[in-house]
């Protein structure tokens, strides 16, 4: 069975229909299944004592491996032949968030290019966590953009290359390490102990995928070379060892520089950036923010096709 066919049939589906809000307000979604369970897993197990890290690690590989298992369970009762692959591709459908990740971004970019600052802020708190109401028109852009790098790597690319590894237990498994990580795996007195192995499995997982979108956006820009020679230079400067692959590709592939000092509530984080020596985002970079972004998704679209040739 052909995996990477299994995934080109995912995307496509997502493409057409993204994941439609009757359907959401119907059955949910399945990363809201993986919340609910990790947000249980979280109230019960996350007390305060010395095995509370063993307790985080418990809840970590518990969630992976019911959604690995669920998946294998599924891939199973696949019949074979093309019939399965269709059939899987539906299955890997949800996992997958190509035009939603265009949309929420497009909601930013409209507003924010016709001058309406209120507007852009809104929509742009809907997929960033710092505080909208510090932002100005260039942090609004910046924001958007790095959330749109970030995001084709986690919310993309990565699920696609678990997904052709292993099938529907790599896809399922790696949307269960990206919701734990999400969730938990962040460094607060809460979850500092309890979140720490799902932050580093998480980092294991983004590892390649990370590098790869990074790679994929500066070969589709306008200057490839620039791309790939920020990447190369600052990619490390993030705070993550692997958001900082898109996003520096992106800055480059751009001519803009992102990252740097943002506020989260009270906090100021005093992050590096990526690209220092360009200029901040405009409005309309976000707009060409979003061309190059179809144009990586075209471009991962087709080495999908070709790994499927290959029987993949």
């Amino acid at each position: 069975m052909s995996f990477a066919a299994m995934m080109l049939i995912a995307c496509a589906i997502d493409l057409v229909f993204g994941w439609p809000d009757a359907l959401f307000r119907r059955i949910g979604h399945p990363v809201t299944w993986l919340g609910a369970l990790i947000a249980t897993l979280d109230r019960r197990l996350n007390r305060e004592g010395t095995a509370r890290r063993a307790r985080g690690v418990l809840a970590a590989l518990a969630t992976i491996a019911l959604a690995a298992g669920a998946g294998a369970v599924a891939q199973a009762l696949l019949p074979a032949g093309p019939l399965g692959v269709v059939i899987g591709g539906v299955l890997a459908w949800p996992l997958v968030a190509i035009r939603s990740m265009h949309d929420h971004v497009a909601a930013v970019a409209r507003p924010l290019v016709a001058g309406d600052l209120g507007a852009a802020r809104q929509a742009v708190s809907m997929i960033v966590g710092r505080d909208p109401a510090a932002l100005d028109e260039a942090g609004v852009a910046r924001a958007a953009l790095e959330s749109l790098a970030e995001n084709s790597s986690d919310g993309i690319t990565a699920p696609l290359f678990w997904g052709v590894v292993a099938g529907l237990p790599g896809i399922a498994a790696y949307k269960a390490i990206n919701t734990l990580d999400s969730m938990i795996g962040h460094r607060t007195a809460r979850h500092e102990a309890f979140g720490w192995a799902a932050a580093r499995i998480d980092d294991v997982a983004n590892l390649i995928p990370a590098r790869l979108t990074g790679v994929i956006f500066a070969l589709v820009s306008r200057a490839p070379g620039r791309a790939l020679a920020v990447m190369v230079r600052d990619a490390r400067a993030h705070r993550s060892p692997n958001a900082g692959w898109p996003e520096a590709a992106l800055a480059g592939a751009l001519g803009v520089r992102l990252s740097g000092p943002r506020i989260y509530g009270t906090t100021v984080a005093a992050e590096p950036w990526l690209n220092g020596a360009a200029p901040d985002p405009a409005p309309l970079d976000l707009a060409r923010g979003l061309a190059l972004y179809r144009r990586a998704m075209a471009g991962l679209g087709i080495l999908l096709a070709v790994a499927a040739v290959w029987g993949i």
